[in-house]
């Protein structure tokens, strides 16, 4: 018999491409769909929130700057790096979701396709979103989409590993930096695959995920002056309240609805719209 004592992990935050513990020092237990130990979380604070967003802020320049292709083909590296460890992801899914290890490597292959569908936007968004206006004169005007900003979002409490994937990548994809923040009870799927952004090319600041507690950052998110766009896919209870307080600030919210037959709802949520003209040369 081992007398080894089991190492029992403690997932960091991911903030400005470091993993540092919560400044709080917190943390907490997480539990398998069984009801027995899987992991530690660090439980985000206040601060840590203003830390990612100030991170996110600094690199949404450098992201959007970059050109299309690039932001793509760093999304596919995503996508190829969760390949690689597939097996990881659908063993923390199995645990988080109690489901079966074939329905856990199910989710798993839908959210890797999900990352190269975002990944296949990034250079085609500007001819679907944007277009040439007419107008009565020597002009060119243009209708481009650019990115809100700085987006955080809170992933679905119910779906571990899918549902943080479709929040997060859509604005990722258009250009905008992220502050996501994950399931409270089932936050492992995400947090290892955040921990692949550290080895796949994104600048540091682009992606940045917190686990912890909905109701103690949801309305700092919501007021915090340098956030544009706020999705409120994970919150239960006082969605319409966080709407009212983002309002002061002018974000734009995203609060799930269904729209059926627009697949590119949520690559419309995060884009502002600007005009451009120029003369026509001679």
């Amino acid at each position: 018999m081992s007398d080894r004592l089991e190492i029992r992990k403690t997932f960091k935050l991911v903030i400005n491409g470091a993993f540092p513990r919560s400044e709080s020092g917190r943390s907490y237990e997480v539990q398998s769909a069984q009801g027995g130990f899987w992991a530690n979380a660090a439980q985000a604070s206040r601060k840590d929130l203003r830390d990612a967003v100030v991170a996110a802020r600094a690199a949404q320049g450098k992201w959007w700057s970059a050109t299309a292709y690039n932001r793509g083909q760093i999304l596919y590296r995503w996508a190829e790096m969760a390949e690689e460890r597939r097996d990881e992801l659908a063993e923390h899914v199995r645990a988080s979701e109690g489901v079966s290890r074939d329905a856990a490597q199910a989710t798993v292959s839908a959210a890797i396709d999900r990352i190269v569908w975002y990944a296949g936007w990034t250079d085609k968004i500007t001819q679907v979103l944007g277009g040439a206006n007419p107008v009565a004169g020597p002009f060119f005007n243009f209708s481009l989409p650019t990115p809100s900003g700085v987006v955080v979002v809170f992933a679905p409490q119910d779906d571990s590993l899918l549902g943080f994937v479709e929040c997060v990548l859509a604005p990722l994809a258009v250009g905008n930096t992220v502050v996501a923040v994950t399931s409270t009870t089932r936050p492992t799927p995400a947090m290892v695959l955040a921990e692949m952004t550290e080895t796949s090319d994104f600048p540091a600041g682009v992606v940045n995920v917190l686990s912890g507690f909905v109701d103690e950052l949801a309305p700092h998110a919501a007021t915090h002056g340098d956030v544009d766009g706020l999705d409120l896919s994970g919150v239960d209870e006082g969605a319409d309240e966080l709407a009212r307080l983002a309002a002061g600030t002018i974000k734009r919210v995203y609060r799930p609805r269904p729209l059926e037959g627009d697949p590119l709802r949520r690559l419309r949520s995060f884009v502002e719209t600007s005009t451009v003209w120029h003369t026509i040369g001679q």
